[in-house]
């Protein structure tokens, strides 16, 4: 049984129906295939983040290490600018073309933005040019994830009845939790065998190359799918549609995904960089924190859509998450701070990325619950990229020119306080489409 034939349930035209029907498509295939490239194009585009540092140097030389770094983590603030177009291009293409389609193009692009990346020359070498190669790198990667996110998700949930589908959908944020430990555990293990001259040489090359097998893989375990949403062949913008008919969920989906998106590229992401030059820790061990964090937000994800799915209602459980998020901020950062050490570092980031994570999977399924089929891609990939562009593509640049400006290393904890408190209105104003469980 999938959502056409729910009373109450958002429905599907006859000819928006699945082409195939999802309770014979394997569900460990489903996953695989949705995650594991999800993962992949997910690891291409945040691993750039574990070598900020070393970046800034060859590409943005400055006066200041911070005007480096500023410059290094503001080019990884540039692939989100590319993030609302691919959603809205891609995201658009998913819905009218189906999501099998929208897949496999967001492979292609990612590919070509990790070659730009993998290959760029440096500043010495080639001036601005090597810059150049980077900022476009980012664009391509950026422009890809804007359309993924959506186009496999709204798979993931249509792929099978309502029983599950919290489970389904968690792969989604689980596949990030892998990309994470992958991409840091690559730095870890570079960082802690190579000499500085090789990292600057070629060594922080060596993730990008190793991102370039989402090219085989993903298109293999892609080719095997079977659609699940086929539109009509006339039917009006899925883009047009959502705007004129659903625009208040778009609104309000993005206003709540705020606070999980700056928590998560702050607290897994730009973890690493801060222990090494707030705390001044040592870079293999403080690389680390993206192993712990990203396990931790591929079990609790996990846990979560799980919970989910035996729950009646998703909204209680995305606002105490938010709550109690909120409260652990100030003593987990200033813990962080007052006593600096590996152990506690990477246990108060777990603490937080649990307590985060614990309530994105309902979150995103309340989401993608309020919109119907003919729209679900566009929604989410609208919702999601313009969201994380904002606040997730921003917050590290954000955060790196408060510590700069103030000398403050609670700055982190301010700025996720602030964004987690818009998150608990937003979603208070939410009404679940109860029907649709």
């Amino acid at each position: 049984m999938n959502d056409a034939t729910l009373p109450g349930a958002p429905s599907l035209a006859p000819a928006q129906a699945s082409s195939a029907s999802p309770a014979r498509q394997s569900q460990f295939r489903l996953i695989a295939a949705c995650s594991i490239g999800n993962a992949l194009e997910m690891y291409d585009f945040t691993v750039y983040s574990f070598f900020a540092l070393l970046i800034g140097k060859l590409f943005f030389p400055s006066h200041s290490a911070y005007g480096s770094l500023l410059l290094a983590v503001a080019t990884f603030g540039i692939g989100f600018v590319m993030r609302p177009l691919g959603g809205f291009v891609i995201g658009n293409y998913a819905d009218r073309h189906g999501r099998k389609a929208a897949m496999t193009l967001t492979i292609g692009l990612m590919v070509a933005g990790t070659l730009c990346l993998a290959f760029a020359p440096t500043y010495a070498a080639a001036g601005l040019f090597g810059p150049l190669m980077i900022v476009a790198g980012r664009l391509l990667q950026g422009f890809s994830l804007g359309g993924e996110i959506g186009a496999s998700t709204a798979m993931l949930m249509e792929a099978g009845g309502i029983k599950g589908r919290g489970f389904r959908v968690s792969w989604q944020l689980g596949s990030q939790g892998i990309a994470a430990t992958l991409g840091a555990l690559t730095a870890a293990i570079l960082y802690g065998v190579l000499p500085q001259a090789a990292l600057e040489s070629w060594g922080w090359r060596v993730p990008f190359m190793l991102g370039l097998l989402i090219a085989p893989v993903g298109l293999y375990i892609r080719a095997h799918l079977d659609e699940t949403h086929t539109a009509e062949a006339h039917a009006p913008s899925p883009l047009g549609t959502l705007f004129r008919e659903h625009g208040d969920i778009v609104v309000k989906g993005i206003l709540t995904i705020i606070g999980g998106t700056t928590a998560t590229y702050l607290v897994v992401y730009f973890m690493p960089t801060y222990m090494i030059r707030e705390l001044h820790l040592p870079p293999s061990l403080s690389l680390l924190s993206g192993c712990v964090t990203g396990v931790v937000c591929l079990v609790m994800s996990l846990a979560a859509g799980t919970l989910a799915d035996r729950l009646p209602r998703r909204k209680p459980l995305v606002l105490g998450s938010m709550a109690f998020t909120l409260v652990c901020l100030y003593p987990a950062f200033w813990l962080m701070t007052h006593y600096p050490s590996v152990p506690l570092v990477l246990s108060l980031s777990a603490l937080l990325t649990a307590s985060v994570y614990l309530g994105s999977t309902p979150m995103l399924l309340m989401m993608m619950e309020l919109l119907p089929a003919n729209v679900r891609a566009s929604g989410l990939s609208v919702i999601y990229a313009v969201g994380v562009t904002v606040f997730g593509g921003s917050c590290q640049f954000i955060v790196t020119w408060m510590l700069a400006k103030t000398g403050n290393p609670m700055a982190p904890a301010f700025y996720m306080m602030a964004c987690g408190a818009v998150t608990i209105l937003a979603v208070l104003t939410i009404r679940e489409n109860a029907q649709a469980h």
